[in-house]
């Protein structure tokens, strides 16, 4: 626990449903670093959503085929397999953009939507991804839309793939983030917005301890 207030929230009481927190956002908000610490926190177990979504655009790239095919994609959704959200090729750009892709596919959000809600219905859990206030757990007990600037986003994407060996112009990655926002906000299906009663954190100017603790608060102050 951290030492700015009293035990985690995350415990239910008997009988009471299983805490639930949605965290969504677009991509290089710091959406999931919050989420994996918040779970931490509230002794809650944690789901990368969009793990599940670039899980299935990896399966359609290694089958030779595109993202974009929806018969393909929604096959590859289908036979989703655990394993698959643990390969170590699951970051770069190719599966960005295939994950963005796949994620427009109404059969492919219905594919993967059961294994989200069976997962937060199981014990709760912090889950973080683009719909997960709206659409997978509309009933959830906090509801976080974490943003930054776009000018932001794209420094860290940058910093991240530099990081990751990649030689890549800063305009590229924003370039290539622009194109995803106006897809996930746009799509027909589940598109990125804020649920109405969604509490939004902006992390533009803050680090990664100072967003986690402006986080922190918002949830205390919704779980009471």
């Amino acid at each position: 626990m951290t030492g700015d207030g009293p035990a985690a929230p995350g415990v239910e009481a008997p009988g009471s449903p299983p805490v639930v927190v949605a965290v969504d956002g677009p991509a290089a908000a710091g959406k999931g670093t919050l989420a994996r610490r918040l779970a931490r926190e509230m002794g809650l177990p944690y789901l990368d959503t969009g793990l599940l979504y670039r899980a299935v655009a990896r399966q359609v790239l290694l089958r030779g085929g595109v993202p974009t095919d929806a018969a393909a994609a929604e096959t590859a959704a289908r036979a989703l397999r655990a394993e698959d959200l643990a390969r170590d090729d699951l970051r770069g750009p190719d599966v960005d953009q295939g994950a963005s892709q796949v994620a427009a596919i109404p059969a492919v959000r219905a594919a993967l939507l059961d294994f989200q809600r069976g997962f937060a219905a199981r014990h709760g859990g912090v889950l973080d991804g683009r719909d997960i206030g709206t659409v997978v757990c509309p009933d959830a007990a906090v509801k976080l839309f974490v943003t930054a600037s776009a000018e932001a986003r794209a420094e860290r994407r940058w910093r991240e793939r530099e990081g990751r060996g990649e030689e890549i112009p800063f305009a590229e990655v924003a370039a290539e983030m622009a194109v995803r926002d106006a897809r996930d906000a746009a799509r027909d299906v589940a598109p990125m917005r804020p649920a109405a009663d969604a509490l939004l954190l902006d992390t533009t100017g803050l680090d990664v301890e100072a967003a986690f603790h402006a986080a922190w608060k918002l949830v205390r102050l919704r779980l009471g």
